[in-house]
């Protein structure tokens, strides 16, 4: 099996290098923005047409959110036009095109879990420009998959682990957003999770479509938090208390709006898959590799 895969200077991109590599029975090629613009569809089609491969895996996205808000062109080519590029190409030589996209596509009002079906209303250019992503897929090749994930976390990349960390070296107390609840999600298990998927769909299983899949249980940002430095102080990664208050989204302004429910349900892709929720609690057991 030979798979593409883009964006592997992000999270999910560089924990899919990682996994690959593990893989010998797997031919990989895997590209970061210098090597490939998904945004260029002839650089795109060629890649494509030479490699040849049967699946792609897309792990490239503009994720600042807020500054999405002012880049709102580089927003739609990097989430938009670069996916519709590779989806026409996957369908150009028959390949499998898997796509990874976001939470930020539903308004976050909804009480309980969100489902596949479920209305999809984004509250701002990161999660219209997502979903204007998924649409493009879907629409430019029925071989696909569409990856809904939420609060991505791993050792590389800028994520809110590492900044809890990196804050607690300095701090004693912090304020964190007590009224936004979703499932941390690691990013090695959206990796192994896209893994599985291809490997599943080349041998013949045809569940197609949008999937959800994140971590149990759901918490709140300061839930999350208070785990996190409970973790370090067990793992000797932080010699100290941390206090950290719960603070509301009002009191923590930002340009973008955030959802206040991100709890997404993620029976469909055990059901056709058998791939269950990210357990980020176990996920936060290495802590002293994200120094």
């Amino acid at each position: 099996m030979k798979i593409l895969i883009t964006g592997t200077n992000g999270q999910v991109g560089s924990c899919l290098v990682k996994i690959l590599n593990q893989m010998p029975e797997i031919e990989f090629l895997a590209v970061g923005r210098d090597q490939l613009d998904i945004t260029d569809p002839d650089a795109v089609n060629k890649l494509v047409s030479e490699f040849r491969p049967n699946a792609i895996i897309n792990a490239a996205a503009h994720t600042a959110v807020d500054k999405a808000e002012q880049e709102v062109e580089l927003s739609y080519a990097i989430n938009r036009d670069g996916p519709q590029f590779l989806a026409q190409a996957a369908n150009r030589v028959g390949a499998i095109i898997l796509h990874i996209s976001t939470d930020y596509v539903f308004a976050g009002d909804k009480v309980g879990e969100y489902v596949e079906t479920d209305v999809v209303a984004p509250q701002g250019v990161y999660g219209q420009s997502k979903l204007a992503g998924e649409l493009a897929v879907a629409a430019a090749c029925p071989r696909h998959i569409i990856l809904r994930t939420a609060w991505v976390f791993c050792e590389t990349g800028n994520n809110f682990v590492k900044t809890m960390l990196r804050l607690a070296q300095t701090r004693d107390e912090l304020g964190v957003v007590a009224d936004q609840f979703g499932g941390p999600t690691y990013a090695g298990d959206i990796a192994n999770a896209l893994i599985l998927m291809a490997k599943a769909l080349h041998m013949g299983n045809n569940h197609y479509g949008i999937y959800h899949f994140a971590g149990l249980p759901h918490v709140s940002w300061h839930q999350f938090a208070m785990e996190i430095f409970a973790k370090a102080k067990k793992q000797d990664v932080l010699n100290k208390d941390v206090l950290v208050n719960g603070i509301t989204s009002d009191q923590y302004p930002t340009p973008a709006k955030r959802p206040a429910n991100s709890k997404l349900d993620c029976r469909k892709i055990e059901q056709s898959f058998g791939i269950k929720p990210c357990d980020w609690q176990a996920a936060l057991n290495n802590l002293n590799n994200y120094a």
